[in-house]
């Protein structure tokens, strides 16, 4: 994961926030005018993303405001002034329609440059700390599946927060097929089933709608089960997996 420079990432919240148009009716605004004032909310969403355990040592915060921005760009050439020029709250219409494209954006370009995986590296400090501990487990799975990294961060905690790790980086068909031996071992069906088709371990990631669909949970609520499966499923791997059989992977 190549480094990025603070400095220029201050610099460009500071250009972004100069280069505001003058407020009026959003309908006034001109293709490239209606662009940057929305370049805001591409930060945000891009600040969001650099601190999730599904973009950790893919990308950093300045490849996402890029895909970001493309996104965006490619929303407003995409945009229905019809339905604009009905809609009683033009601002919240406009923003729901870019955040969704924003973040497709994003969510695409991680995808596709998920080459490899790495747990953070001050993740990876505190699990060192406790190398013969169960928490070691614990961390290592909740690492990979579930987010760790839920804390509420202020904007200057934030972007310290996103300095990138220098961690070596995993193999993910290495990890992948490591993992799928541990599932398969403690893991029933259904619980295999969820993991592997929310994480894409040997096949495309889906939806927690689709996943219930395939795994034959039925009903309008069938995502909250596939949650709640996801949740036991890594807390049967945390309570089954010795230390020593994920020691290789730290």
């Amino acid at each position: 994961m190549k480094k990025y420079n603070i400095q220029n990432y201050i610099r460009y919240k500071e250009d972004v926030k100069s280069s505001q148009p003058l407020k009026r009716e959003l309908l006034d605004y001109n293709r490239n005018e209606l662009i940057v004032k929305f370049l805001p909310l591409v930060e945000n969403i891009a600040r969001k993303f650099s601190t999730s355990q599904q973009a950790s040592g893919v990308m950093d915060i300045t490849d996402f405001i890029q895909e970001g921005s493309s996104g965006l760009t490619k929303a407003v050439d995409k945009l229905d002034y019809v339905m604009l020029r009905e809609s009683k709250d033009k601002e919240k219409t406009l923003k729901s329609f870019f955040f969704k494209r924003i973040k497709g954006a994003i969510r695409r370009a991680i995808d596709h440059n998920r080459g490899d995986i790495r747990i953070p590296e001050h993740k990876m400090n505190e699990i060192r700390k406790n190398p013969k501990d169960k928490k070691m487990v614990e961390m290592f799975f909740n690492s990979i599946f579930l987010s760790i990294d839920a804390k509420t961060m202020t904007d200057d905690e934030d972007m310290v927060y996103q300095i990138p790790d220098k961690s070596e980086p995993y193999n993910i068909n290495l990890l992948n097929s490591y993992l799928t031996s541990l599932m398969k071992k403690y893991l029933n069906e259904n619980e295999y089933e969820v993991l592997r088709l929310s994480y894409g371990l040997d096949c495309e990631k889906q939806s927690a709608k689709d996943i219930a669909h395939k795994i034959n949970i039925n009903g309008p609520s069938g995502y909250v089960r596939v949650s709640e499966l996801k949740k036991q499923a890594v807390k049967k791997l945390i309570d089954n997996v010795d230390h020593s059989q994920v020691i290789d992977y730290l």
